[in-house]
């Protein structure tokens, strides 16, 4: 088999990984009651000591910054990670599985903006269309146009755009950051600090509650092994032998299979007008790809 479709089925497979999160999440928080920072604590800083431990044997370059990056990292690993983790963890616990996900793909939409705001980068009539496509969606999603669902809602929907504009912040960030290290290194480091950060943010007592429930490691060994750390390096693989703008839209399986297992496993279900709405986002996300030049 060749290279590039290596290339496609990892990718592939770091979308279907990417798209258990929110099953790993119900579990924990639903299932056994754990905080939603608690796990998103434990998702971070588990995959980092694990990958920490990986890379070790590499030696000291592995995890070398220089001084004039180190705010890059903070701002990488306190928004890409800390905030990121937090907010999509708490969108899961009160929107579902399903509507988290699909409000996370807006990412692109807030890319485009940061980058015409901030990089000085012009909005093309593809990037107009496509942000206009974003916002349809999202009001469809979330039903805006119903305001009692919409009251109901509203702290779990503003958590999933959140999830997504962060989300944006965590792909620009890592972006910039990898021009300079490997994406293992810039990992390592959002994963272990911003784990950190997170179990530093609770009260001790509620943090160290899962150390005394096996059954609660299970999970969340899992969370950090299948969609942190496997989807990480299945992704990071196979966008070496295959184009990024076509990863990107590989990549855009992970909403319809999080939809999907959300159906199968926890029984959530999308009215028609939110799988309307989450065409119009994954529509967006196609034709805001990166383009061969």
């Amino acid at each position: 088999m060749s290279r590039t479709v290596w290339g496609y089925a990892l990718v592939a497979l770091a979308a279907l990984c990417w798209a258990t999160i929110g099953i790993f999440y119900t579990a924990a928080v639903k299932g056994f009651g754990l905080a939603p920072l608690t796990v998103a604590a434990y998702r971070a800083l588990v995959a980092g000591i694990i990958l920490g431990v990986a890379l070790l044997p590499r030696g000291w370059v592995w995890f070398h910054v220089r001084r004039e990056h180190i705010p890059l990292f903070l701002a990488y690993v306190l928004f890409g990670i800390v905030v990121f983790y937090a907010v999509y963890v708490y969108a899961v616990a009160l929107v579902g599985m399903a509507v988290a996900a699909v409000l996370l793909y807006t990412a692109p939409a807030w890319v485009a903006l940061i980058a015409r705001l901030f990089l000085g980068e012009p909005l093309t009539r593809r990037v107009v269309i496509a942000l206009a496509l974003t916002w349809v969606g999202v009001i469809l999603v979330a039903e805006a146009f119903d305001l009692s669902h919409l009251r109901l809602n509203a702290w779990g929907f503003i958590a999933g755009l959140l999830s997504g504009f962060t989300y944006g912040l965590y792909s620009v960030f890592q972006k910039v950051a990898v021009r300079h290290y490997r994406p293992w290194t810039v990992q390592w480091y959002g994963l272990f600090l911003g784990g950190f950060i997170l179990a530093a943010t609770q009260p001790p007592a509620r943090f160290l509650a899962p150390l005394h429930r096996p059954e609660v490691w299970l999970w969340l060994i899992g969370l950090a092994l299948i969609p942190t750390l496997g989807g990480g390096l299945a992704y990071s693989v196979g966008v070496q032998w295959i184009p990024v703008s076509v990863a990107s839209i590989v990549a855009t399986l992970e909403p319809v299979a999080a939809t999907f297992l959300g159906y199968v496993v926890l029984g959530e279900r999308l009215h028609p007008a939110q799988w309307v709405g989450g065409a119009f986002i994954l529509v967006a996300v196609w034709l805001l790809r990166p383009r061969a030049t």
